[in-house]
């Protein structure tokens, strides 16, 4: 009887000691800083462990990429985005997301997530009180509040950022606030959209970035 109790013990021990971290590593996501880079305002040198609600920024002529489940996410040069998980809001900057999970990445008004669940990648920029969506791969759903629209795939999608009517709220504010969301301009998307993270990783590590993966 004794020896039952002590297994029982041990094993209730190390659920309890394994469990957190077995969540942990299931939920969590790596961050890949290549070139300077930040992570809750903290100089990011080093591959590291990033949460919900983790704010990261890159400086000029770098990337940061963020592996989850499902997911890769590049945040790229002289740009800022807080990580939300099952999706990212970008502050302003550039990033390039591809994605089987429907992860959905905001900017300004603008929401955009994949059309269906299959493999999905694309570019989303925020500059100069302008947002511009590029679908790379795959079909997009996008939204500003007042308008929803399909983005085909090779499309791009541009739309000024109404910062001041998103900060209307409530009776007829809100309704203001839909009004002055300008519709999507939607054309033929331009290329190069960018310079492909992958190439810009290359060359940092050429020039012998001080920060590694």
């Amino acid at each position: 009887m004794s020896r039952n109790v002590t297994r029982n013990f041990i094993v209730c021990l190390a659920i309890v000691v394994l469990l957190p971290g077995l969540v942990l590593a299931a939920d969590g996501a790596m961050a890949h800083p290549y070139g300077p880079a930040w992570l809750n305002g903290t100089t990011l040198e080093h591959a590291s462990a990033i949460f919900p609600g983790d704010l990261v920024q890159t400086k000029f002529g770098s990337v940061l990429k963020i592996d989850a489940s499902g997911s890769s996410l590049s945040v790229l040069s002289n740009s800022l985005l807080k990580f939300n998980g099952d999706s990212a809001a970008l502050d302003h900057g550039s990033a390039r997301l591809k994605t089987s999970t429907a992860m959905a990445v905001r900017a300004g008004n603008v929401t955009v997530v994949p059309a269906s669940s299959t493999l999905t990648e694309f570019e989303i920029t925020r500059s100069s009180g302008t947002v511009q969506v590029v679908a790379l791969k795959g079909d997009l759903k996008i939204s500003n509040g007042s308008e929803n629209k399909t983005l085909l795939q090779g499309q791009q999608a541009t739309q000024p950022a109404s910062d001041s009517a998103q900060a209307l709220s409530g009776g007829d504010g809100a309704t203001l606030a839909r009004a002055k969301n300008p519709a999507f301009n939607i054309e033929a998307a331009k290329s190069p959209v960018s310079t492909p993270p992958v190439k810009i990783h290359e060359e940092a590590g050429a020039k012998g970035s001080p920060i590694k993966p």
